[in-house]
């Protein structure tokens, strides 16, 4: 039976998806070894490539449409419609179906440039919308407490697939059962049913393994992460330890926070596993869990179908940004739900010399990067679209004012041909006018370890004004403007040269050469704080970020090959130590 050019086209682009989730699944295998062998530098170039993989699966899927297929039925809607179909029916039995119709999705919006996007051609909407089904399939392991916190700790360790064996098994169950006997509701510490549930899966992040899952009795339950490392040296060591134990939600969501490097987990089936996840952290989107976990792009469709749910409720309009306007980019925000947008302006203020380009390179860098923590995440779209009377007026006029070759009008729709989304934060100069003496004490320092933080990932932000880091709704401080930010080792950090007679230091024009790259720390102060009061305060709690020769030794310890890690909880919570700013080396 001869098959139609539909069904032809939507067997190839399954065979395409096929291909990229088996080199996936590879990469994703792997981290157990790298772990085992304390493989940081390749475990930081697997999670590039694992990002890098899905873009190049489906170019080389586009390119093998156009070699089999004329170009009237590539672009021909009804036959996409018919294919649609077809692929529907081929992933039906599927476990990873939600991620084959984003593949699908990012095909067809290859062809047609992100234009006609409607349910009949694509999956706008999943195919299992009303018809989801459960596997069957047992992702978890349990085990009763029966009142003996320890064995169960033991258990949940001991029996976790770990490649390498605990140092001193004994002392992490003893640290861990003292903190559960302090820590737990009295609920579930004195509950008959009490049970540990685990993933069975690990879910490894630079230099740590995370074993995930939940304590529930007595009608509670609560998370439960136990983050698992090497010893503080680079190399393997003889064993590993249990750092800490997590049971908070919101410490939780910070662990698989927008703002970190996806993890290498294996899931055998996706829905099913973030819906586990969405239990222990019921407050994080669903498409930031998929993203959390491996599968950014489909978490930037589930981002997309919500947002779009969302926009049609009209609980309100698309406003302008509060706070400083951007020299590079508008920004525009949807504030019920808390996302940003930004768009790259067609003409930039004259003291940023770069070019639209640049600042695209600029979001890939920290796409692939590893964000420490202190870097949000963002989603790019192309061709997004939107009526007009949900902007408001003087936000559309904006647009349209300062980004005219990217936002136009077309009939009654608004058309922005290239903009990127991010979580939405309260920026951070607006947060500190809100501030009392405490909250300020506590804001400042975490900036500047979100600085010190990023600097340890070889990221200098550039622009450390404060209008370009975000507080988010746990309080951590959050970089989020890129189109300055570089690698820390291509920096030529300098002190300033001592004047040689007192006429220079009062010249209004420095009296030393001063390079494209060279940076001077001491200048810091000024420029970042106009309040003396924060400026005192900052020299007080991070002295060393004026101080070139703290920049010199980072750069020097990065070009020396140690991978200094940042962990994703409090250093007061540790077993073991750190050295103060949540540096791991």
């Amino acid at each position: 039976m001869k098959l139609s050019p539909a069904y032809r086209l939507a067997a190839t682009v399954l065979h395409g998806f096929d291909e990229y989730r088996s080199r996936f699944k590879q990469i994703t295998a792997d981290a157990s070894r790298r772990f085992r062998d304390a493989a940081w530098r390749e475990a930081q170039q697997a999670s590039a490539d694992r990002i890098n993989l899905y873009d190049e699966k489906v170019e080389e899927t586009l390119v093998r449409l156009q070699r089999t297929f004329e170009e009237e039925v590539l672009t021909h809607c009804d036959c996409w419609r018919e294919a649609r179909g077809h692929y529907a029916e081929l992933i039906s039995q599927r476990l990873d179906y939600e991620l084959a119709e984003t593949y699908f999705n990012s095909l067809f919006c290859s062809i047609f440039h992100h234009r006609h996007i409607r349910n009949d051609w694509m999956f706008v909407y999943s195919s299992r919308e009303a018809a989801a089904h459960h596997s069957g399939l047992t992702l978890t392991r349990r085990r009763s407490v029966e009142g003996d916190w320890a064995r169960a700790l033991r258990w949940a360790m001991a029996e976790a697939p770990l490649e390498t064996p605990f140092e001193n098994l004994e002392r992490d169950v003893r640290l861990g059962a003292d903190f559960l006997s302090s820590h737990l509701p009295a609920a579930i510490l004195d509950a008959v049913d009490a049970e540990v549930e685990m993933l069975k899966s690990v879910f490894y992040r630079n230099k740590g393994a995370y074993l995930v899952g939940r304590i529930r009795g007595g009608g509670e339950q609560v998370p439960l992460v136990l983050p698992i490392l090497h010893g503080e040296r680079q190399e393997a060591s003889e064993g590993v330890h249990l750092d800490t134990v997590i049971i908070e939600p919101e410490e939780v969501s910070i662990i698989f926070s927008f703002t970190r490097a996806y993890f290498q987990v294996e899931v055998q089936v996706p829905g099913e596993f973030v819906d586990f996840l969405q239990e222990l952290m019921p407050d994080k989107p669903e498409g930031e869990l998929y993203s959390a976990i491996g599968f950014y792009k489909h978490g930037k469709t589930e981002f997309f179908r919500g947002l779009n749910r969302q926009v049609a409720k009209r609980a309100d309009k698309f406003i302008i940004a509060p706070g400083v306007r951007g020299m590079v980019m508008a920004v525009f925000v949807l504030p019920s739900y808390r996302t940003v947008f930004k768009i790259i302006k067609d003409r930039f203020d004259p003291s940023k010399e770069m070019s639209r380009d640049n600042v695209r390179d600029k979001y890939h860098l920290v796409k692939r990067h590893d964000r420490v923590g202190r870097m949000a995440d963002t989603q790019e779209f192309s061709n997004f679209i939107a009526r007009a009377d949900h902007f408001a007026p003087e936000c559309l006029d904006h647009l349209l004012e300062v980004a005219p070759s990217t936002v136009y009008l077309k009939d009654d729709k608004v058309i922005i041909k290239h903009c990127y989304t991010e979580r939405m934060m309260t920026p951070l100069n607006l947060y500190l006018e809100q501030c009392d003496e405490a909250e300020i004490h506590a804001v400042l320092k975490d900036y500047g370890n979100a600085i010190k933080q990023m600097a340890a990932a070889n990221i200098f932000p550039g622009d450390m004004l404060l209008k370009n880091f975000g507080v988010t709704r746990h309080g951590r401080v959050i970089f989020y403007d890129y189109d300055e930010i570089c690698y820390l080792t291509e920096c030529n950090f300098r002190h300033i040269p001592e004047p040689m007679y007192p006429e220079q230091e009062l010249s209004s024009e420095p009296w030393y050469s001063v390079g494209p790259n060279d940076i001077f720390p001491e200048e810091f102060g000024p420029f970042l704080f106009a309040d003396i009061r924060l400026r005192k305060l900052c020299y007080e709690l991070h002295p060393e970020l004026f101080d070139a020769d703290y920049w010199k030794g980072l750069q020097q310890a990065i070009r020396d090959g140690r991978v200094i890690d940042v962990y994703p909880y409090r250093n007061k919570q540790r077993f073991a130590g750190s050295d103060g700013n949540g540096l791991v080396y």
